[in-house]
């Protein structure tokens, strides 16, 4: 999955105005412009799309954390140069502050089966025996979920 396509999901599924989503970036400390949130969330075959980098989604999901939960005391953690999907999944359970149960419940909704032992691999350090590496597949699933939580009837062809 690509960055856009990552926050073209998340901005549907919480239904995220764009004027919103500048007030979620500067809970990062991070100034960005409505034109560059228009362009991020332009379609794939559209000529004007810009590439979200990893640094500017990290920045967007640690904005999005303190938008759920509340922005923390002092200095806000610095934004992720390079991001996997492990780490996106990671700030999204954050942000949303969800249990394990939750998320199968999630990845249910969307017709994907989990234990939760391979949940849990998804949320190790890299360096662990047990770490499994998110695959697209898998955080698309997750994003279908909660869009089908969080938006119960839409068509599933609007993200």
């Amino acid at each position: 999955m690509t960055n856009n396509d990552i926050f073209r999901r998340i901005r549907y599924t919480f239904d995220l105005k764009e004027s919103s989503i500048v007030k979620i970036f500067a809970l990062a400390d991070i100034e960005v412009t409505q034109a560059q949130v228009t362009d991020w969330l332009r379609k794939d075959e559209d000529e004007a799309l810009v590439k979200m980098k990893d640094v500017e989604l990290a920045a967007f999901l640690n904005g999005f954390i303190s938008h759920k939960r509340g922005k923390r005391e002092g200095e806000q953690p610095a934004p992720e140069k390079n991001l996997n999907n492990n780490m996106v999944f990671q700030k999204l359970r954050i942000a949303l502050n969800l249990k394990a149960d939750d998320i199968l419940r999630i990845f249910e909704l969307a017709g994907f089966n989990l234990s939760s032992h391979e949940l849990s691999a998804f949320f190790r350090k890299p360096s662990h025996k047990n770490y499994r590496e998110c695959k697209d597949q898998v955080l698309r699933n997750f994003l279908m979920g909660l869009q089908c939580q969080s938006r119960p009837g839409q068509d599933e062809g609007q993200a």
